[in-house]
């Protein structure tokens, strides 16, 4: 692994220093998140609801508006068309509430992963026509939905469309739109809605936020912030601006929810009467929401924290439980196929993408296979469940590479495809596996340099051990919730001495001790068992390591521990 010592402007960290009162290190780590100035880095350490711009900034959006309030005051059927992951789940519950607030009738349609597949279908548009619904407004999905947005019209049905995804490129830097009512995405080229990094359910609040600004109900804008969080940070989208706010006012929320399922579901995660943090989101909630549209449900989420029935939020809080269960049984089945593929061919590893097909894979699982793949071999991945001669796939990519923009160069190749810039999902006859895998490679080999395929950790600052205190954990503290675009920091530190032998827990987790200018700390290396021979080889010499601060409470003493991240 290549370890990048980041870069800090010597004069800014002073001034910030100063300007806010923190130490040094503090100071150092707010410049490289860019916060560059005294009123950034202040904004960012105590994000408030006065840091949401106004919803009506966004293109569209005025007349969504207009649109959905006619409906209410015509008593309008409205439907909500969702998708089926947490972020699609979320905008639904946020955007229903606030339309049955100002007196709506309003009903949903998620598909199911399992039979619909991904994306609006003309055959619900038509159902809906059918029983007298006027207004279709979708969430989370619908840039790309052209056709079903025509056959709409043809049926006398308005359509909004709020999405966070890329829209279809039209050639000469133009993007086309589907023919909507309104088509509310930041990242239209014609959008100049400042903040372009909105999930879906983010996109789906702004319009709540207009519909509750325009009723005099701003008082409840709050409230929905919970299940906005959860939505934002399940997405990976980058926790800074509008987000930052979102997920940390989300997340204090969080503590005391009033919504009986979100109750049920810390009750049921081991997170009740406890601080919530975005990782808990990201590793514990989200996988549990997540799991309903992956095993073919998602109707039980929007349920759950919908209703006011407190036996059956417990019910399907438990069912959830289950389901992830189920779902991570099965993903680390198709895990231990992949690693077989890659044993049996040990050249595909060398390729710059990996294109991986297997018969009877479990499509709703793919995407995290997808991105443990990433995760392992440092570079592109696409995952296929092959059945009945139909390629469902699902692509993660590395930071340097585009996805979307790569699929579109050999998009002859697909039946459907669409996404984000590291995220794609793709329909394909089987057939063509093989000449997507050489094709692909091509792409990615001529927009990659080696280098790029190198895992690499950026490291926030070189320290000593007796500069990690108390006082600085809390100081760090401050900057949550981490996430994409404001990482958790990364430290290195050298000439560190093991104490003790280096030991394994649970024959996987990496246990040391080290010292360092007479100060002792743990140290400890989750799933990092195979280093434990080197570490010991290292034992008389001195130990460098990349490594995150963390606090470890053992029998009611709370003590300061090293998460290791890597050895050198």
């Amino acid at each position: 692994m290549k370890w990048v010592i980041s870069a800090a402007d010597p004069q800014k960290i002073k001034l910030l220093k100063h300007g806010l009162g923190c130490s040094e290190l503090m100071a150092r780590l707010l410049i490289l998140r860019g916060l560059t100035s005294l009123d950034e880095a202040q904004r960012f350490l105590n994000p408030s609801l006065s840091g949401l711009h106004d919803p009506f900034l966004m293109c569209g959006l005025d007349q969504a508006v207009k649109r959905i309030l006619e409906a209410v005051a015509q008593h309008e059927k409205i439907l909500i068309y969702g998708d089926y992951d947490v972020d699609g789940m979320t905008a639904v519950v946020i955007l229903r509430k606030a339309i049955q607030l100002i007196g709506g009738e309003v009903s949903y349609h998620i598909p199911r992963r399992l039979v619909d597949g991904y994306g609006m279908r003309e055959d619900v548009i038509e159902r809906a026509a059918a029983e007298g619904f006027r207004l279709i407004i979708s969430v989370d999905t619908g840039i790309r939905a052209f056709e079903v947005v025509n056959a709409a019209t043809a049926l006398h049905l308005d359509t909004i469309i709020t999405d966070h995804h890329l829209p279809e490129e039209e050639g000469h830097g133009q993007t086309e739109l589907p023919q909507a009512l309104a088509v509310l995405n930041p990242k239209r080229r014609d959008c100049r809605y400042p903040d372009k990094n909105l999930c879906g359910c983010g996109v789906a609040f702004k319009l709540v936020q207009a519909l509750l600004q325009t009723n005099g109900r701003s008082n409840l804008l709050e409230s929905f912030l919970k299940i906005v969080a959860i939505g934002t940070i399940a997405d990976v989208v980058p926790l800074v601006g509008e987000n930052r706010v979102i997920a940390k006012l989300g997340l204090e929320g969080l503590m005391e929810p009033a919504n009986l399922g979100l109750k049920a579901l810390l009750d049921t995660t081991g997170l009740k009467d406890k601080k919530i943090t975005a990782s808990d989101v990201g590793f514990r909630i989200a996988p549990r929401i997540n799991a309903v549209g992956r095993m073919g449900g998602a109707n039980e989420v929007v349920e759950l924290l919908s209703t006011n029935d407190e036996a059956l939020t417990r019910s399907l809080a438990e069912k959830m439980n289950a389901m992830n269960a189920e779902r991570q049984h099965i993903e680390q089945t198709i895990l231990e196929s992949i690693e077989a593929q890659l044993a049996a061919h040990p050249e595909m590893k060398d390729q710059y993408c990996l294109v991986l097909a297997g018969e009877g894979w479990h499509r709703g699982v793919i995407g995290i296979a997808a991105s443990k793949v990433v995760e392992k071999y440092g570079r592109p991945a696409l995952v296929i469940a092959c059945e009945d001669g139909r390629g469902q796939g699902s692509g993660r990519s590395i930071r340097p590479f585009h996805l979307l923009h790569a699929l579109e160069q050999v998009r002859d190749l697909f039946l459907r495809f669409g996404g984000h810039s590291h995220a794609v999902g793709f329909a394909l006859p089987t057939e063509r596996i093989p000449e997507l895998r050489t094709r692909l490679n091509h792409v990615a080999q001529s927009a990659l340099k080696p280098e790029d395929l190198v895992p690499q950790i950026e490291i926030d600052a070189q320290v000593r051990l007796s500069d990690l205190d108390e006082g600085l954990y809390e100081e760090m503290g401050r900057l949550e919730p981490f996430g994409e675009g404001n990482p958790f920091p990364v430290f290195s530190a050298s000439d560190l001495k093991l104490v003790y032998e280096p030991r394994l827990l649970k024959d996987k987790h990496l246990k040391l001790r080290v010292e360092q200018d007479g100060v002792e700390m743990d140290a400890l290396g989750w799933g990092m068992g195979d280093r434990l021979e080197s570490v010991r080889k290292k034992e008389k010499g001195p130990l460098t390591m990349a490594f995150q601060l963390s606090q470890n409470t053992f029998q009611s003493t709370t003590s300061l521990q090293l998460i290791i991240k890597d050895l050198a």
